[in-house]
């Protein structure tokens, strides 16, 4: 007996209502046991460990923990389906890990959920024997761009070239088996809002800033020191008095942090450092604003006689969410919860920057949201307040358009693909990448040994 594709969609999501339950708590599990960046190891255990109870082979310790299961096996294009393992840091946050301070207050732990759930959805229904091509449930670390220092330890252990998961992952070639890609974030949103397309987001350079002094005693001899945390100091409040040169346009954002600001109390401080992120909509304004940022930092180090060496790196490429796989999912979301329930955001800018820009420059992508939310993204006071609207509905919206692209042949997905060129192609994306690591000193030439 043959079934239309409205029925196998109906049966997807039966099957992801019969399993809500273990859906919600999946994410649940994740929630109370966060983990940061590169370090997910036991979110990673537990995707592959559902993974296989569904019959697949998951493939495990991409990236450090990313995991990587292939449904379907067909010839034609590949769908993936992503959500993010990682957490932030929040020591406030309600379920926030004491020791880490790994908190859930982004809402990656929904994320990995409503993957899982798509994936019980289109196995546990029996869709995927009438999908052409398949579908690949992704989870990936370290979407966070945090830990800077952590992570450039990585590096230089060669563990990983990148700071970002899924950057990490094109590099090593675990996104040339996929040919388009999904996710749902978590929104705060209004009332009427459930489900909705996101905007384009910006892209950001990662500055790591380390300003060296000499050390004194902070009481006995002040004036024998050079004190690197006050050249920091006036380096801040030069980038401040630029804020009024960044064109509107352009959706600036600087938000710089002391990570280290002196050892002591009474001693002058002599290494102190800074982390910081430039975000800006277009390539020429983030450009602009990281060379202004440059200027103002060594004014701080000038006006002290301090020194400082300034590290950058790539972050992430500005979120586009591609035309007709967007409308796929809007159309399948609308199916859910009605049109004036659903949000199209896709003129705006949305002044936010994710790694799935970065994916989104090789590939047809859609990001998109949902709500079932309280409180702001990255505070304590970020928690699920309706668990069907932050888990279920978006695994049931995702499932709904994988199979939409790969019905009848993959016709959707083909069409798609046949009438759309990349940003850029992989070599393209590495290139661009690298060249955006840099460092300098000021003075330029310091003292052997300085850092």
């Amino acid at each position: 007996m043959g079934y239309s594709k409205d029925q196998v969609k109906q049966a997807v999501c039966s099957a992801i209502d019969r399993h809500r339950e273990k859906v919600i708590a999946l994410g649940e599990n994740i929630l109370h046991n966060p983990e940061l960046g590169f370090k997910e190891i036991e979110t990673a255990r537990l995707v592959a460990q559902t993974l296989r109870e569904l019959g697949l082979e998951p493939r495990e310790g991409l990236a450090l923990t990313g995991v990587k299961a292939i449904a379907g096996g067909r010839p034609g294009p590949a769908v993936a389906i992503i959500g993010e393992m990682d957490a932030l840091i929040n020591y406030d946050y309600p379920f926030s890990n004491p020791q880490t301070g790994a908190a859930h207050c982004c809402g990656h732990h929904a994320q990995v959920a409503s993957m899982l759930g798509s994936a019980i959805g289109l196995l546990e229904s029996g869709a995927m024997a009438y999908l052409a091509g398949s579908v690949v449930f992704f989870a990936v670390p370290a979407e966070e761009f945090i830990e800077i220092e952590y992570r450039l330890h990585l590096r230089q252990q060669g563990r990983i070239e990148f700071l970002g998961g899924k950057q990490e992952l094109i590099r090593l070639g675990e996104f040339d088996d996929i040919h388009l890609a999904m996710m749902v974030h978590s929104a705060t949103v209004e009332d009427r809002v459930r489900l909705g397309v996101g905007g384009q987001g910006l892209a950001f350079v990662s500055k790591h800033i380390q300003y060296r002094g000499q050390t004194a005693h902070a009481a006995l001899a002040p004036s024998k020191g050079v004190n690197a945390l006050n050249a920091a100091l006036l380096g801040l409040l030069a980038i401040h008095a630029q804020r009024e040169t960044f064109l509107e346009a352009d959706h600036v954002r600087i938000h710089p942090i002391i990570t280290r600001g002196g050892d002591v109390v009474n001693a002058v401080p002599d290494d102190v450092r800074i982390e910081t992120y430039v975000r800006a909509a277009s390539n020429q304004g983030l450009l602009d604003a990281n060379a202004k940022l440059d200027r103002a930092l060594q004014a701080g180090a000038m006006a002290i006689g301090a020194e400082v060496q300034i590290r950058n790196m790539p972050g992430y490429l500005p979120i586009v969410n591609h035309p007709e796989l967007s409308d796929l999912f809007a159309q399948n979301a609308v199916s859910l919860v009605g049109s004036d329930a659903f949000e199209d955001r896709r003129q705006q800018i949305e002044t936010v920057s994710g790694d799935m820009g970065d994916v989104g420059h090789i590939m047809p992508t859609v990001s998109a949201f949902a709500a079932g939310w309280q409180g702001r993204a990255h505070t304590d006071g970020y928690l699920v307040q309706d668990k069907d609207l932050a888990y279920i509905l978006p695994a049931k919206a995702m499932a709904m358009t994988a199979v939409d692209l790969l019905w009848h042949d993959a016709q959707a997905a083909e069409h798609l693909l046949h009438s759309s060129t990349p940003l850029l192609n992989r070599a393209q994306y590495l290139d661009l990448m690298r060249n955006l690591w840099s460092e300098s000193h000021f003075p330029a030439n310091p003292p052997a040994g300085t850092y």
